[in-house]
């Protein structure tokens, strides 16, 4: 099930003592399991308010309320607190919450999403950009929409070529080609971050 380090556990009970509320406890639940944009949620829990077929772990100084439905996706679930300077980072790892990769055979479309939701998006949206699949033509080129910070770009075709391009025809050698419809010229891209040579991360 769900394992919480010792230092986690300090963590919680320090948060949980500051409330200064009788019986609150944590809930944990997983949204969109199973797919490229699963997550986890954890929230404060008040007494009176767990739901009656959650499963109750107790680390002693509080409980943990999971909920069933989210329970077989954080099978082997850890929750760590790292302390540093600026006061901690904690972690939750949930290896099977995204469900599993698309096999070879699995349709084109499947596995180019889970491509975008899983490596390229995520790294996109350190400036606030995404990208989404537009359609997959016959001649199995993939057409991609720009968005966020990465809509009005100049550096977008950039990100394309070498970044985007390689990562899916490197990961799914059928693709011929990878395409952009977005319509740059509209897009005022609000997370532009560059100096005077003109260059801009995207």
């Amino acid at each position: 099930m769900i394992s919480i380090s010792e230092t986690a556990q300090q963590y919680f009970q320090r948060l949980i003592d500051q409330q200064d509320e009788e019986g609150l406890g944590l809930r944990i639940s997983v949204n969109h399991a199973g797919t490229p944009g699963a997550g986890c949620d954890l929230q404060f829990c008040p007494l009176g308010q767990t739901m009656p077929d959650d499963r109750v772990v107790d680390f002693g100084g509080f409980k943990l309320y999971v909920a069933s439905a989210s329970e077989q996706w954080l099978e082997n679930a850890e929750i760590d607190f790292e302390e540093d300077s600026t006061g901690g980072q904690l972690t939750i790892k949930a290896p099977g919450i995204k469900g599993s990769e698309p096999s070879g055979e699995a349709p084109l479309e499947e596995r180019v999403n889970w491509l975008l939701e899983t490596e390229i998006n995520p790294a996109l949206a350190s400036h606030g950009g995404r990208v989404a699949l537009v359609e997959i033509t016959d001649l199995k080129e993939v057409v991609l929409q720009f968005g966020g910070g990465c809509h009005g770009c100049g550096m977008a075709d950039v990100t394309l070529k070498q970044g985007i391009e390689q990562t899916l025809t490197r990961n799914i050698p059928e693709i011929t080609a990878v395409k952009d419809a977005t319509d740059h010229e509209s897009g005022t891209n609000p997370y532009y971050a560059g100096d005077a040579s003109g260059e801009s991360a995207v």
